[in-house]
């Protein structure tokens, strides 16, 4: 039985995720469109990593041809003109790995470089590393040393070509982090024996299901909870859960009266129990600091490991789109404004111009968690410092509905959760995302990507504009519609 590198990984976050892996794969959910954007993504940054290795060859015999790739290394080992070997392949004690880079460094000498785009070390990197140390070692690599090759958040594009000496950050990984070559032994041992058993080891759900990864067999290993489970109480710790469970309540209409909850938890357990959205007194007045002309707004960003203009820093965010829905006076009829870059080139300047213009004298802006917008705004304004007097203006009508909700609404449907697609269709009957074609903000990012593909044709390019067009609106409508709800709820009492 052989293991690869990435099924090492997965074993140290959880021995039953490898079993699965190797004996069962058909119980892990499909690959999804983010999860293959993610991979995209990466293997982007590690193509321009390899440009920092002049002389380098890359092995290009596939995962299917894994023979081929193993031979193709021995040879470039052997050719003291390669000075780097990208994707060199190694198998020893039934564990193949791939290395993004091994430098030369001498005739006989190596370093190994392990390429990732974060923009800083993370602790499970270094089993990514050990597990390569100790099958390079195995198979006779003598090497000088090992580093981590990440991205630099400090880096700023000049919107020409990549600095790639400032691109990247190389480092050994720190000491603290590093893992022995007689741990990664014990843990190959580990996961052997279980790989030899007929069934699956027994592992509970944990935070191993979501950390540092999230697991493509979690759906497997966490079945889908009743609607009014104790897990689904906003904020509640796992400690507070287990607790109750153990105690043999798992209904939240079981939960005792003086069982310790927050003020939350204890306002969405009374929203159960009588089945009604718990209202405080304070909402109306909350509502009546909204000021006309009324805008409902909100931004849909990428943010690329790669910065693709000028200014812009790895992961920074690439505003490509905005919906408003604005209201003029009360009773007034909603109109709805937007925007959306439909090419490759820079769209900060048309975006900030174009919302500047459909927010121009608004009272209040409303929008569902305004750290995002804020923080969106500020950058613009680092990039286009002439905008300052309105993105100013834009920032200080701002008002954020999300802590509205929290401090005065509860309703039964919330399921535990504040987001926008849980509220939504639950004080809006009717409206929601779950039939949208794009229906989350990842979603949008890549949809955007391929409408500004010069490969994709006019009629799919119509086909996503829509779509697009219809996802945004969909979030400033929703904020006018729950608005109009709020506004008709009964009054609680004053407490």
């Amino acid at each position: 039985m052989r293991i690869s590198k990435s099924k090492f990984v997965a074993g140290v976050q959880c021995l039953k995720r490898l079993y699965f892996e190797v004996h069962q794969p058909e119980l892990a959910a499909g690959s999804t469109e983010a999860a293959e954007a993610v991979m995209e993504q990466g293997q982007q940054v590690g193509l321009e990593a390899q440009k920092a290795f002049p002389g380098g060859v890359l092995v290009t015999a596939d995962h299917e041809h894994l023979g081929d790739a193993i031979r193709a290394t021995r040879e470039l080992l052997g050719n003291s003109q390669v000075l780097a070997i990208f994707e060199a392949t190694f198998e020893y004690g039934g564990v193949l790995v791939r290395a993004d880079i091994l430098e030369r460094r001498s005739r006989s000498k190596y370093r190994l470089v392990e390429v990732k785009s974060s923009t800083a070390p993370k602790p499970h990197y270094a089993f990514d590393i050990g597990i390569q140390k100790h099958v390079l070692s195995g198979a006779g690599i003598h090497l000088e040393g090992t580093r981590l090759m990440h991205l630099n958040r400090n880096y700023v594009f000049d919107g020409q070509k990549y600095d790639l000496s400032r691109l990247f950050v190389a480092a050994e990984i720190p000491k603290e982090h590093a893992v022995s070559d007689a741990e990664i032994s014990n843990r190959l041992d580990d996961q052997f024996r279980i790989l030899g058993q007929p069934s699956p080891p027994d592992v509970k759900p944990g935070r191993q299901c979501t950390d540092p990864v999230e697991c493509e067999f979690y759906n497997h290993c966490n079945p889908g909870l009743p609607s009014d489970h104790v897990s689904l109480l906003p904020g509640i710790r796992t400690e507070k859960v287990d607790d109750l469970l153990a105690s043999g309540v798992m209904s939240i209409h079981q939960i005792p009266d003086a069982f310790p909850l927050s003020t939350t938890q204890g306002r969405a357990v009374e929203a159960m129990k009588s089945g009604k959205p718990w209202i405080s007194a304070e909402l109306a007045g909350e509502l009546s600091t909204l000021r006309y002309p009324i805008c409902f707004m909100d931004f849909e960003t990428i943010f690329p490991a790669l910065p693709r203009f000028a200014g812009m820093r790895p992961y920074d965010h690439i505003p490509f789109q905005w919906s408003v829905h604005r209201q003029e006076r009360a009773e007034a009829p909603v109109k709805r404004y937007d925007y959306l870059a439909e090419n490759a080139s820079d769209p900060r300047a048309p975006f900030l111009e174009s919302l500047c213009q459909a927010v121009q004298g608004a009272g209040s802006i409303v929008v569902y968690n305004e750290v995002f917008e804020s923080a969106r705004l500020d950058e613009l304004v680092q990039w286009l410092p002439e905008y300052r007097p309105q993105i100013t203006r834009i920032k200080s009508a701002m008002w954020d509905l999300l802590p509205v909700i929290r401090r005065n609404v509860y309703h039964p449907a919330f399921g535990g959760s504040y987001s926008l697609k849980a509220v939504l269709p639950a004080l809006v009957p009717g409206m929601g995302f779950k039939d949208l074609a794009v229906a989350e903000g990842i979603q949008a990012g890549i949809a955007w990507g391929r409408l500004i593909d010069p490969a994709t044709n006019a009629e799919q390019k119509a086909q996503l504009k829509q779509e697009l067009l219809v996802y945004c609106a969909q979030d400033t409508l929703g904020l006018a519609r729950i608005i109009e709800a709020l506004r008709k709820l009964p009054r609680a009492p004053a407490r």
